[in-house]
């Protein structure tokens, strides 16, 4: 009889603590969803923090805390403050480095594009790194906090091998690719660069260094000669940035109110974490004739996407064919612009979006819209497009294919472990996990990714108009800036997001001044499908930032586990798993 009361105790305790936490999460939506008041002559104080992701990734922790700064909040409320009478002018906060270069590009074109205004934006730096700084020259006037230096240099980049470490543990990395540009194996089977690798890393340096040189000449006034001169020269001390004429005034945060143009008005400030509540309807943006904005963020796996182990996304094929089929039964969308920010991953799964983004375009165009990343899988699901859009910046190309496997058997025989196979066929044990492949194996997995890569060359020639030959020498697994496959004919247009849709709308005969309804795809998880799901610990601690070891290095080990079969061909490009 006790045990039956301490059972029905423990329920009841469980219902209401379920109960109790459900009311505490409508509670916090309701207030995190209710929109601020906008006074007049308010100036908005735009943070850029590091790390931005495309769009709002972790449905989870957004249900329960709110939303953070994605790419698409910081330029969706440089759109609506261009255009809000209410607001008076704008603080640009750059707070930390993107990983990469497009989305700073990205964030940088909105903040030209709000100049047009004619309305003030002066951004405030309290740490000036070389990312920070570039983002900063294109507001109107630059402040640097008195005590931090200007730490403007030049670009490097850092490759990471583990072959050294494998050889210590008796493993043996047992790869192939389709091309010595190919690099995305070589962290585990060379200690050093190959001359091809070296070459194109040193390439795409040199072309990302004169962009960050055009930028910042643009913006301050100088000449690139004199911005070279600079770099060189730097990191400044605060003094000596300002006599350089790199920032306007040294000020603290709170006496930014006191410079001009903002000293003449009686302001008041209204924070982005209030402002990007307010509708983009609400001040006469995204209406009108619909266009389709899909998202494909991600390395790119067979069957669903969804949240990885470390809180990233994963670009399903089965998700995003979906997504794109509904788009193209919509009969109110005019147009699909597909938003890539993905590194590649599985070469079927990438076949297979492939494939949809071609049947979508009989019915109507699609647009490819690069971010940082639309390189290996990535630019294979937009080489189908009847337009590529990229920044200057995007790393893509990557046209290749590489497989192998890790084996480990001289690690087992290191502790005394024995593992003895038993297998029927010839071919039965290509993929063992202990022992490198055979003449006959290694001869069958090449000539996949032969076949393979020579599919990836022809489809890319297909969709960019021109021959096998002339993609084959484009490709080989080089990555390529935006602004170097420009030139070379792998995409159409430089620019971002608003680029693309512009191109959209020529496509369909929209004025390029006729604002538009974005419908995107896929659509957001409400917390209650979440919670449907279900999920395990690890995933519920990846989702809500609390795992103890730090992401990278979990990605890195762990990610070509999750996501792909042993010896499955992969369009990756290189670095992806590299912490």
């Amino acid at each position: 009889m006790s045990t039956n009361r301490g059972v029905r105790f423990i329920v009841v305790f469980l219902l209401l603590a379920v109960v109790t936490s459900m009311t505490g999460l409508f509670a916090m939506y309701f207030m995190v969803s209710s929109a601020p008041t906008v006074s007049s002559n308010s100036v908005l104080t735009l943070r850029v923090p590091g790390g931005l992701s495309e769009r709002q990734a972790n449905p989870l922790l957004t249900s329960l805390v709110g939303d953070v700064p994605t790419v698409q909040s910081v330029v969706n409320s440089l759109r609506k403050a261009k255009v809000d009478d209410r607001i008076r002018g704008v603080i640009l906060l750059p707070s930390g480095p993107q990983p990469l270069w497009g989305k700073a590009q990205e964030v940088r074109d909105a903040v030209l594009d709000y100049r047009e205004s004619g309305k003030p934006i002066v951004a405030f730096l309290e740490y000036g790194g070389t990312q920070e700084y570039y983002l900063a020259s294109a507001a109107d006037k630059v402040f640097l906090m008195p005590g931090s230096p200007l730490d403007l240099v030049g670009v490097a980049s850092y490759e990471m091998f583990f072959r050294g470490a494998l050889d210590k543990i008796g493993a043996d990395a047992d790869m192939l690719n389709s091309g010595d540009f190919k690099t995305a194996a070589n962290v585990y089977t060379e200690t050093t660069m190959t001359p091809a690798h070296r070459e194109m890393a040193e390439s795409l340096n040199r072309d990302l260094y004169e962009q960050i040189i055009d930028g910042i000449a643009d913006g301050r006034g100088k000449t690139k000669a004199e911005v070279r001169r600079l770099v060189d020269e730097g990191p400044f001390l605060p003094d000596d940035a300002l006599a350089a004429g790199l920032v306007d005034a040294l000020v603290y945060a709170d006496e930014v109110k006191q410079q001009p143009p903002f000293d003449e008005v009686n302001w008041r400030v209204i924070a982005d974490r209030d402002y990007r509540q307010i509708g983009l309807q609400s001040v006469g943006l995204n209406r009108g004739r619909g266009i389709a904005l899909i998202y494909a963020v991600g390395t790119i796996n067979s069957g669903s996407g969804g949240i990885g182990l470390t809180g990233g996304e994963v670009l399903g094929s089965d998700t995003l064919v979906a997504a794109i089929r509904a788009a193209r039964n919509n009969d109110s969308v005019r147009a699909i612009v597909l938003r890539i920010d993905s590194p590649g991953g599985s070469a079927v799964a990438s076949d297979v979006i492939w494939r949809e983004v071609m049947l979508a375009k009989k019915d109507k165009p699609v647009i490819a819209s690069m971010s940082d990343l639309g390189a290996s899988g990535g630019y294979y699901i937009a080489m189908g497009a009847d337009a590529i859009v990229a920044q200057p910046a995007t790393l893509t190309g990557s046209i290749g294919v590489v497989a192998g496997k890790i084996t480990t058997g001289g690690t087992y025989e290191k502790v005394g472990i024995n593992i003895e196979p038993v297998s029927q066929g010839r071919f039965a044990e290509i993929y063992s996990p202990i022992r490198p492949f055979s003449d006959d194996e290694r001869a069958k997995m090449q000539e996949h990714i032969d076949a393979i890569y020579e599919q990836f060359i022809s489809k890319a020639a297909e969709g960019r108009g021109t021959t096998r030959d002339a993609i084959h020498e484009l490709a080989q697994g080089r990555v390529w800036t935006g602004r170097q496959a420009k030139e070379r004919g792998l995409v159409d247009e430089l620019g971002g997001l608003s680029r693309a849709i512009a191109v959209a709308k020529a496509h369909v005969g929209i004025d390029p001044d006729e604002e538009v309804e974005l419908v995107v795809y896929p659509r957001p998880k409400s917390l209650f499908e979440l919670l449907n799901e279900g999920f395990t610990v690890t995933q519920a601690a990846a989702r809500l930032g609390w795992l103890p070891v730090p992401p990278a290095v979990i990605e890195a080990a762990m990610a070509p586990m999750q996501l792909f079969r042993t010896g499955e061909p992969l369009a990756l490009m290189p670095g992806v798993f590299t912490p």
